[in-house]
């Protein structure tokens, strides 16, 4: 499907208002393709379904940039372990995984992409206990005293914007963050297990050359859903078709 869809690209794009359905088209394309390799080699290799995963985000957004004007900007929205560059965290040093912010920054070039991190000390977060289980609001535990959120939690300060950029940071400063290259970072994805957290989601990251940007918001509060309740629409139907979900 996608090999005849690409073979009649030019055809499609020559007729008014198809440039958006065949691009769409494609792009679906390109995913039902990605999955069955990405499921495949889940069977094997944890690092390799993660590569096989954000390469696929980096590669449609190579798609979609080229199919935008010249000059368009994107802004892609990620959990830190895939917007940080991999090559400066435990996951790409131990685990050789790329992530998207490596990709981009490769594909780009450093000084067209701006990578931002998220951190907080305290709060509450809406996760799951384990995969499959239902999702719920938890409390999240202080920041560990070896991690980068300990060190933003002891300025006092509730909230701010760190600008990690060679030349926009003092040098100072700078050179004194890079020495701690192997000081802890905490990650909470989807599933959070407080109880075991120090093997579960904190892992050692170079934060300066990680991101251009990290953001620390002291205490957090979980997400809320927009919609409670799914509207069952006959178009929300058909989407899911013949499934029903």
């Amino acid at each position: 499907m996608l090999t005849d869809l690409l073979s009649k690209r030019l055809e499609y794009a020559e007729h008014p208002g198809d440039g958006e359905e065949f691009h769409s088209s494609e792009q679906n394309a390109y995913v039902v393709r990605d999955a069955e390799r990405y499921y495949k080699a889940m069977y094997y290799s944890s690092a390799g379904s993660w590569t096989l995963r954000d390469s696929h985000m980096v590669d449609t957004l190579k798609r979609l940039l080229k199919y935008k004007p010249a000059g368009s900007k994107a802004v892609v929205w990620a959990h830190n372990s895939h917007c940080g560059d991999a090559r400066h965290t435990a996951m790409g040093r131990r685990r050789k995984e790329v992530n998207i912010g490596q990709l981009c920054r490769e594909a780009f070039g450093k000084e067209n992409v701006a990578l931002i991190g998220c951190g907080t000390h305290s709060g509450t977060v809406a996760a799951a206990s384990s995969w499959g289980d239902d999702m719920r609001v938890m409390k999240v535990k202080p920041s560990m005293r070896e991690s980068w959120e300990r060190v933003a939690h002891e300025t006092g300060v509730e909230s701010f914007l760190l600008d990690l950029r060679e030349g926009v940071m003092s040098r100072e400063v700078r050179d004194t963050l890079a020495e701690e290259k192997s000081r802890l970072e905490r990650f909470i994805g989807v599933i959070y297990r407080p109880d075991t957290e120090r093997v579960s989601h904190y892992s050692a990251a170079d934060l300066v050359n990680q991101f251009d940007g990290f953001v620390w918001f002291d205490e957090t509060q979980a997400v809320k859903p927009l919609e409670v309740r799914q509207p069952h629409t006959a178009l929300g139907e058909g989407e899911t078709y013949p499934f029903g979900l």
